[in-house]
This record gives C-alpha cells, sequence and structure tokens, in this order.
C-alpha cells in the first residue's frame, strides 16, 4: 500500500514539475519589440541609486541615460542611497555567425614540415540537424526594478527588449529608456521603440 501510494505521489511530482518550471514563478514578460511597465506605485521623488548587475560599456552607458531621465523627472540620483534601481542590460547574439564569411585556416600558420596540413574550412557553430533552429538576428533586454530602501518592496518595473544587430545596440537601449520614461508611472504593454 505504501509503494502504490509512494508512486502515485512521484507520478503526479513528474507531471507537476515541468509546467511549474517554465516561469521560474515569474510572468513571461513582454513580446520582442514590446514593453512592459509594472507601476505598483510612481516613481517616488527620493533619491535613487541606480546599480547594475553586469558591468558593461552599454549597459554603462545605458545607466547614465536613465539617471539623466530620472533627474529630469526631478529625482536626485547617485550610485548609493536612497532607493535602489536595480539596472539589467542583456545582450545575446543569437545569429550564429550566418552574416560572416568562414575564413580558410592556412596551413603554414599551424603546422611546417615535410607534410604540412591543407587548408581546412573553421567550424561554424550553428544549429545540427537535431536541435532546433535558433532564431536569426541579436536581442537587446533591458529590465529596471525599483526597490524601496528599507522594506526592499518593489515599487515599479519596466522591461523591454529589441532585436538589433551589435551596431545598433546603444540606438536600441537609447530608445528603450527613453520609451521607457516618457510615460513611467503608469502600467503599460507599448512598443520598445526599436530602431528598424
Amino acid at each position: 500500500m505504501r509503494i502504490a501510494a509512494t508512486f502515485v505521489a512521484l507520478s503526479a511530482l513528474c507531471f507537476a514539475t515541468p509546467a511549474s518550471a517554465q516561469g521560474y514563478g515569474l510572468g513571461a514578460g513582454p513580446k520582442l519589440g514590446e514593453l512592459e511597465i509594472k507601476a505598483f506605485q510612481k516613481i517616488p521623488k527620493a533619491k535613487i541609486a541606480v546599480q547594475l548587475t553586469s558591468d558593461t560599456h552599454l549597459a554603462r552607458e545605458l545607466r547614465r541615460q536613465v539617471m539623466i531621465r530620472l533627474t529630469q523627472r526631478g529625482n536626485q540620483v547617485g550610485f548609493s542611497g536612497g532607493n535602489i534601481m536595480r539596472m539589467d542590460v542583456s545582450y545575446f547574439d543569437l545569429s550564429g555567425g550566418a552574416d560572416r564569411e568562414m575564413p580558410m585556416m592556412q596551413s603554414q600558420d599551424y603546422e611546417t614540415g615535410a607534410n604540412p596540413r591543407l587548408a581546412l574550412p573553421a567550424n561554424r557553430i550553428g544549429p545540427r540537424d537535431t536541435l532546433p533552429a535558433v532564431p536569426a538576428g541579436s536581442t537587446l533586454r533591458v529590465s529596471l526594478t525599483l526597490y524601496e530602501s528599507n522594506s526592499g518592496k518593489v515599487l515599479w518595473t519596466a522591461t523591454a527588449s529589441c532585436s538589433v544587430r551589435s551596431s545598433a545596440a546603444m540606438q536600441a537601449g537609447l530608445s528603450i529608456v527613453n520609451h521607457i520614461f516618457d510615460a513611467a508611472d503608469a502600467n503599460r504593454v507599448a512598443d520598445a521603440g526599436c530602431p528598424l
């Protein structure tokens, strides 16, 4: 009897786990090319420290733009003190190098002697027949989360993403930040302002 009850409990757990693990307890977020703002309350006029989750050149430039937009709203900004705005800037290149020419490896670069290697094509990184195809293009994602300094309560969030090449990532990021702060105090799902 115990074995049967254990088996039923384990099988129910196996069928329930994949569905709950897909979202990790969070909403799916906006579609590619859209932005979503969840304003649990308006951004308070208190000082805001803008902190990056990853320190890259792109993230630092976009943080500077966020700080400019917050200052224009009347907030005092800095790197510490006051409420905390956590900023996550992610850029993923999913193109797999499809738009680049594959160079030939030259035998003299690798081996000299009586029997040099023949020139071989460099290995391309890309999908295999057994794997699903990856989307062509690259994705920039910007997420902002404002926390109350004392309690850690989330006051406001904004998330947006664009499909852009690396050469247009900065322009797309600036456009995303501007579209977010054009109407930052209202809940909305809108166009992220991605460059064409």
